[in-house]
């Protein structure tokens, strides 16, 4: 895979703590010997955000920066936007999905 070209992770239904670990241990093993630079997560399929949506994507914003990897989201609508900003992971969403904010 070309360094350059972002793994991208999607992201659908509804979510539960369970779901978390998962997703982290999917993009470990995703970005294992990629050299990527850049995970995007597709949230468009989401359901509701909520606060195990922003657990995930705060611990998946982790597990890529473990990686030398930053995190963008593509698809994400306005609640879940609102919902970041409101914890100060807005930072995730600017720039992944070609919105302007």
């Amino acid at each position: 895979m070309d360094a350059t070209e972002p793994i991208v992770l999607v992201i659908a239904g509804r979510l539960t703590s369970a779901d978390v670990p998962r997703l982290c241990e999917e993009l470990t093993a995703r970005l294992y010997g990629t050299g990527a630079a850049e995970a995007i997560c597709d949230v468009g399929g989401l359901g509701p955000p909520d606060l195990v949506v922003v657990d995930a994507l705060a611990r998946l914003q982790l597990t890529a920066r473990r990686h030398g990897c930053r995190v963008r989201l593509r698809g994400a609508d306005r609640e879940l936007r609102l919902l970041l900003d409101l914890v100060g992971l807005l930072g995730l969403a600017a720039g992944g999905d070609g919105e302007h904010h």
